[in-house]
């Protein structure tokens, strides 16, 4: 601040003169301007990171997991009870089969990628085979029936078609769990992995090993047995 005193020509009266910087006089203003761009500039961060993590969230949408019973009332009057994981979002059905002496077998099957993983109840093995367009059906019968919330199927055996497959194991065909997608890996991670094809039979020369019986709500059961190849 400078400050002066002149005496001016019409009298002896003394006027004071002063030279101060504005910016001197009111810092308020300034410091208000600053603040309001700053509660701006948050608001804008908050809006941008809102608006990417509903981005990530519609690209990867969490999975709805449904399961489903089925249960077939057999001719001799037992009843064989399945239960079915059903992921719609991703495309998978996982089903898991008790048999009699109450050990589990696990069947997956992966629609995006058009393949079925089985793994027996006696063997740490996986055994893949790539799906056909019976499989497909089979599987959309499911997934479009649990899209109503149903919750349990029940499959008179009189009304239920029987149909047995044979899967030939490849041998030297092993899998490395790394390359198939989560679903399988999680199934598969504690042991070897092999692929499978449908033949006609076993023949009289080859042992089947285990049978895997599948139920689908479109009234069919499936037995699929497994059986070693020649090298």
């Amino acid at each position: 601040m400078k400050g002066c005193w002149s005496r001016s020509a019409a009298g002896p009266r003394d006027t004071q003169c002063s030279d101060r910087s504005p910016a001197l006089q009111s810092p308020f203003p300034h410091r208000t301007l600053w603040g309001s761009v700053g509660v701006v500039l948050l608001l804008l961060a908050i809006a941008v990171s809102a608006m990417v993590l509903l981005g990530v969230k519609r690209k990867h949408p969490q999975s709805v997991l449904q399961v489903v019973r089925v249960t077939l009332e057999e001719q001799s009057g037992a009843l064989l009870n399945h239960s079915a994981l059903v992921d719609r979002c991703h495309e998978v059905v996982t089903y898991y089969v008790t048999s009699h002496t109450n050990l589990t077998s696990a069947v997956l099957f992966d629609m995006k990628n058009g393949l079925i993983c089985y793994k027996p109840e006696s063997r740490d093995a996986c055994f893949l085979q790539k799906m056909e367009t019976s499989d497909f059906e089979n599987v959309h019968t499911l997934l479009n029936m649990s899209q109503h919330k149903v919750n349990h199927f029940w499959l008179p055996g009189n009304k239920t078609r029987w149909q047995t497959e044979f899967l030939g194991v490849l041998g030297g065909s092993g899998v490395d769990a790394m390359t198939l997608e989560e679903p399988l890996q999680a199934l598969c991670q504690h042991g070897p992995i092999y692929w499978a094809r449908r033949a006609d039979g076993p023949g009289k020369q080859r042992l089947i090993y285990f049978c895997i019986d599948i139920c689908f709500p479109s009234n069919v059961c499936v037995s699929v047995c497994f059986y070693y190849l020649p090298e």
